[in-house]
């Protein structure tokens, strides 16, 4: 997906360049998501260890592959997708409005102005809460949806959400 590489600040006619978010997410985010994600490999690999020793001795071989080959799979996703996600998580927040980019094989870049802001609301599932970490998701009048910051510290996302409030209240616009 391509950007412009400038474009006009709401209501001023003054250009502002688009550029990637200037924040990286918590680097505590790479342990949660990699154990998010072995959470699902285990479930899947006892599913599969299920049906192995519960199957019959004629679909041994072919057990054995799926096995080997879910084990292969989840070990490159284990190790590459967090780094991979923590290096493409950014975002940023200004007077004027908030910039995301997230994704780790699909990437998606967003930027809303504040004048556009609804609602925004913070989210700290259990696994979160074990690493302190917390996720932001700021609702704006578009229909494109709403903008989420995942794996934020949770003092940084109290802050942000502050920060986002206060400037939502300072805005002209009428988020809508």
């Amino acid at each position: 997906m391509g950007f412009p590489t400038n474009s006009t600040r709401a209501g001023t006619g003054e250009a502002v360049e688009l550029r990637l978010p200037r924040n990286k997410v918590s680097p505590r985010a790479k342990a949660y998501w990699f154990v998010r994600a072995l959470i699902g490999w285990i479930v899947l690999f006892a599913a599969e260890l299920v049906w192995f020793l519960t199957g019959d001795d004629a679909n041994a071989g072919l057990h054995v592959t799926g096995l080997v080959v879910t084990v292969v799979v989840a070990a490159a996703h284990l190790v590459i997708m967090p780094r991979w996600r923590f290096a493409v998580h950014r975002w940023e927040i200004t007077p004027d409005a908030v910039y995301t980019r997230s994704g780790w094989i699909d990437q998606e870049w967003r930027i809303a102005p504040v004048s556009r802001i609804q609602t925004v609301d913070s989210e700290r599932g259990v696994l979160q809460r074990l690493f302190g970490l917390s996720d932001l998701t700021v609702t704006t009048a578009s229909s494109a949806g709403a903008l989420k910051i995942h794996g934020l510290d949770v003092e940084v996302a109290q802050r942000a959400a502050d920060e986002l409030t206060g400037n939502a209240v300072a805005s002209e616009g009428d988020a809508t």
